[in-house]
């Protein structure tokens, strides 16, 4: 599993978010503390506190971790 720490402020981003991640076979989920929810359901994400940051975790080990990575580059949160 990998995580990746991920920030979506607004309706646009979030629809954004969710069609990117649809592009990827497999199982991602997104969590805020100990709250889980689907990270290709719009409406699971919408139920989120989305003024904090998400965590992203990509279940499976994939082959396509950079192609997502770099597709999520703009909402990811780098300290």
């Amino acid at each position: 599993m990998k995580s990746i720490r991920i920030r979506l402020q607004s309706i646009e981003e979030v629809k954004k978010f969710v069609n990117i991640m649809e592009q990827f076979n497999g199982y991602f989920d997104l969590a805020s503390g100990r709250y889980l929810v689907d990270a290709k359901s719009v409406m699971g994400i919408f139920s989120m506190d989305l003024t904090q940051v998400l965590e992203l975790r990509i279940l499976e080990t994939s082959a396509q971790e950079e192609e997502i990575t770099a597709a999520l580059d703009k909402f990811i949160v780098r300290d």
